[in-house]
């Protein structure tokens, strides 16, 4: 998950399992429970701005959190039980337990309508693996990141052309492709490859099938999207992952939690929990099963990916 750079529309989703489903599909597939979501209480109470804002406090009077969900696996979405699943909601599920409430409640949407959403009062936390950057920054206030993420490619088996980076695409004149909206579009452009010779697929299913067919020489994903989807191939692999340079600098990604910009005092404490598993290893615990590893666990900060 590379989302981009704004915040209306994001990577596809890492394939763990992912994008044989459409976003789309999933969506349709969860309609039902967002109907459930914005039914009864269709908008969350507006919170008080004061001293950190009172939203925790009336969570666990309510003993149910709303979670803004995107429908992507694997970062936030309802399995084909229809059970709410993913990295963010099960952590979610973990440390809203432990501020004394005991219940999440999805509402699926649109990935570009999760911050308006959050905005209006529709849900009251994002929970569904969102890129911390400056943009959103200056909209809404983040956890602390429970994931970081590098980049990798798609290749033929064996690397042909020894590519390893986006200024090795650049000088071989490889055929780039990369995914509709991704951050991998600008992380190209700014190593000096022509934007419009950039061919865009739908999603990582649809680039490896173009690196396999020779259609292009690399695919640019996330290491996570890109080391899960090639193992349906026998014909690619997957390249090491390595930092996209952004203004000339090595550039890592990373995603949490996403506030209301008054609701200070729910972040932090979210941050404290999310903290505690972070040192004692339980985080990696709970993202492993989607695909997460050591390598995306991370140690960055909200403050520090929002350029504060």
């Amino acid at each position: 998950m590379a989302p981009p750079i704004g915040n209306d529309s994001k990577e596809a989703s890492p394939d763990v399992g992912h994008r044989g489903t459409s976003r789309r599909s999933l969506l349709a597939g969860v309609a039902a429970l967002g109907a459930l979501g914005a039914a009864g209480c269709s908008r969350v109470a507006t919170a008080s701005g004061k001293d950190g804002g009172d939203l925790l406090d009336r969570l666990k009077a309510q003993g149910v959190v709303r979670l803004g969900i995107a429908g992507e696996i694997p970062f936030g979405y309802i399995d084909k039980d229809g059970e709410l699943t993913g990295e963010a909601p099960e952590l979610a599920k973990v440390i809203f337990k432990r501020l004394g409430v005991d219940r999440v409640q999805p509402v699926p949407t649109e990935f570009g309508s999760l911050i308006p959403g959050l905005k209006s009062q529709q849900f009251d936390v994002v929970a569904a693996g969102m890129y911390i950057n400056a943009e959103r920054c200056a909209q809404v206030i983040f956890s602390d990141p429970d994931y970081q993420m590098l980049d990798a490619f798609i290749v033929r088996k064996g690397n042909p052309k020894n590519l390893r980076d986006y200024k090795d695409v650049v000088k071989s004149g490889a055929k780039f492709a990369t995914g509709t909206g991704y951050a991998e579009i600008q992380y190209a452009v700014e190593a000096g490859y022509k934007e419009s010779d950039i061919l865009i697929v739908q999603d990582q299913v649809a680039g490896m099938n173009a690196v396999e067919a020779g259609r292009v020489d690399v695919f640019a994903g996330t290491a996570l999207t890109t080391r899960e989807v090639v193992k349906k191939s026998g014909k690619v692999e997957s390249t090491e992952p390595f930092a996209p340079l952004v203004d000339g600098k090595p550039h890592t990604d990373g995603g949490g939690f996403a506030f209301r910009p008054t609701e200070t005092k729910l972040r932090d404490a979210f941050n404290v929990e999310l903290k505690k598993m972070k040192d004692s290893g339980e985080l990696l615990r709970i993202l492993r099963p989607f695909g997460f590893t050591k390598n995306e666990m991370t140690d960055l900060t909200a403050k520090e990916l929002c350029g504060g």
